[in-house]
């Protein structure tokens, strides 16, 4: 992963192993290095889909820097530190700025028509949720397992009313070529788990 960073950064290591420490923190179950290389191999990938693909890789590596589980300003947190860390390696405030905007899109991934670079971090970000049915179990129990200390009675309900509202999207994934069948995937997925939730007694 250190390397993945240094593609962007040749030779640069205080902040990738910072960064690299924060998304390895032992509380983290799913926002960890999986999610993060999952990101980045998508963004890859389909880099040329992006206006500013360096700029997608780094809002990847930043979105999630900070992450307290009940925390409601985790992406606002890590976009000032994308800001700070990078205009100190020498981004200019604009493209630093666009890195931080991207970060908090991931906060609703809410994606404005012609957004390139939002469109394909938000397709990153998601694309688990079109992974095969065993990766999705996994990611589904980690998810579980971040929020170990919420009661059953309240995660069940709260977790499928976020599944619900990404499952009524119109539109789950804007610019990777395959969104049709990503889509149609991650609708299968989100609705097992919707009745596995509220199914359980």
């Amino acid at each position: 992963m250190l390397e993945a960073w240094q593609r962007i950064f040749p030779g640069e290591e205080v902040v990738g192993q910072d960064l690299l420490a924060r998304w390895s923190q032992p509380h983290r179950r799913y926002h960890t290095l999986d999610h993060l290389a999952l990101m980045l191999a998508v963004i890859d990938e389909h880099a040329g889909l992006a206006d500013d693909a360096d700029a997608v890789r780094l809002a990847a590596w930043f979105h999630d820097a900070v992450y307290e589980v009940f925390a409601q300003d985790n992406e606002e947190r890590s976009a000032a530190l994308a800001v700070r860390n990078l205009e100190a390696l020498g981004f200019s405030q604009a493209r630093a700025e666009e890195v931080a905007r991207l970060v908090r899109l991931t906060a609703g991934h809410a994606v404005a028509p012609g957004d390139r670079n939002g469109g394909l971090l938000a397709d990153a970000d998601l694309a688990i949720l079109a992974s095969g049915k065993p990766e999705y179990d996994r990611y589904a129990a980690a998810v579980r397992a971040e929020y170990a200390a919420v009661p059953d009675e309240v995660f069940r309900p709260g977790r499928a009313g976020i599944l619900r509202k990404l499952a009524d999207l119109p539109e789950l994934y804007r610019v990777v070529p395959a969104r049709a069948e990503w889509s149609a995937r991650a609708r299968v997925n989100l609705e097992a788990e919707i009745r596995t939730l509220l199914g359980a007694s």
